[in-house]
C-alpha cells in the first residue's frame, strides 16, 4: 500500500481541508490555531511492504503525537505566569541571537577565509611543535601477507616478501592476485602496531621488543601462514612522524585560523559601531 493511499484514508477519516491562505496546502489536524499539513508528514513513515493496518497507525500515531505536543504547548501559553513567560522569551533570544550569529559566522568562513595549508606551512608548524606530537602507540611501515596452508606456490611468497627489490614486489604482487591472496601493502603508510596484531596470532606483551627483534617473520596456525615484513617503525613516547599527522595538523592550522578570523571579525563589527556611533555605552 502506497504511502499517498494510506494519507488519503487519514485525511478522509480527519476531515481533511485546505489552507484558506495557502489553498495548494491540505490541512490534516488542528489544534487551537495550530494546524498541521499533509506535507510535514514524514515520507519516511511509511516504508514498502507495510501493511495497510501498520501504515494507517504509523501515520495516525505521528498525528496523534502532533496533537498532543501542541495542545500541552497552548496550555503552557495560556498558564503561564508573567515571569515565565519572560524567561521563555529571554531564552528564545538568546538561541535565536545565537543561532544568528552561528549562521553570519559560518557564511563569513565560507566567503573569506583562507583554508589552504601550503606544505611549507605544515612542515613549520611540525618542526616549532615537535613535543606536542608524541606518540601514545607504535607505528609500523610493512607488508602483511595471509596464505592458505595448502597454497601450492606459499615457497615463492616465503622467498619474495622479504625483499624490498621493486622487481620482487612487483612478481609478489601478481602472485598475490593470481590467488586471490590478502595482500596489504603498508609500505608508504604509517599505520599503529595494533591493528596488525588484529589480523594475526601474535600475541606479545613486549610489542617494542618485539618490534626491536623481528623485520621479516612467518607466524602460522592450523589453516594459514601471516608473513609480515616490517620495513620501519616507531615507538610510543617517540615524536610522530610528519606523514602521520599531517592531517592532524592542518586541522590544527585551519583550527587556530578559524578562530582568528572570527576574533577579527567580531572586533571589526564592534570598532565599526563605535567610530559611526551604532555603539552607545553609558
Amino acid at each position: 500500500m502506497t504511502r499517498a493511499l494510506v494519507l488519503i484514508i487519514i485525511i478522509l477519516a480527519t476531515g481533511c481541508r485546505h489552507s484558506a491562505t495557502n489553498p495548494e496546502r491540505q490541512i490534516v489536524a488542528c489544534a487551537g490555531d495550530r494546524v498541521l499539513y499533509l506535507d510535514q508528514i514524514p515520507s519516511g513513515l511509511v516504508s514498502e511492504g507495510m501493511s495497510r493496518a501498520d501504515s494507517t497507525s504509523a501515520v495516525q500515531s505521528f498525528i496523534r503525537q502532533w496533537a498532543r505536543k501542541e495542545l500541552l504547548a497552548l496550555r503552557a501559553e495560556e498558564n503561564l505566569t508573567p515571569e515565565y513567560k519572560a524567561e521563555v522569551n529571554r531564552q528564545l533570544n538568546e538561541m535565536r541571537n545565537n543561532l544568528l550569529i552561528y549562521q553570519y559566522q559560518q557564511q563569513m568562513i565560507i566567503q573569506k577565509m583562507d583554508t589552504a595549508v601550503s606544505d611549507n606551512e605544515l612542515q613549520d608548524y611540525y618542526v616549532s611543535n615537535l613535543s606536542t606530537f608524541t606518540l601514545t602507540t607504535n607505528l609500523i611501515k610493512a607488508l602483511y601477507i595471509k596464505v592458505p596452508a595448502s597454497m601450492p606456490e606459499i615457497d615463492r611468497v616465503r622467498k619474495l616478501y622479504r625483499s624490498q627489490e621493486s622487481a620482487d614486489m612487483r612478481e609478489l604482487e601478481e602472485l598475490c592476485l593470481q590467488y586471490n591472496l590478502r595482500y596489504d601493502d603498508y609500505n608508504d603508510d604509517w599505520i599503529p602496531f595494533t591493528h596488525l596484531l588484529l589480523e594475526v596470532p601474535l600475541e606479545s606483551d613486549n610489542q617494542e621488543q618485539w618490534l626491536a627483534r623481528n623485520r621479516a617473520v612467518e607466524l602460522r596456525d592450523d589453516r594459514y601462514s601471516y608473513f609480515i615484513a616490517i620495513r620501519e617503525y616507531r615507538l610510543r613516547n617517540s615524536v610522530a612522524p610528519f606523514e602521520y599527522i599531517q592531517g592532524q595538523i592542518r586541522t590544527i592550522i585551519i583550527n587556530n585560523r578559524r578562530k582568528d578570523f572570527l576574533q577579527k571579525l567580531e572586533d571589526g563589527i564592534f570598532n565599526e559601531a563605535v567610530s559611526n556611533n551604532t555603539l552607545k555605552l553609558f
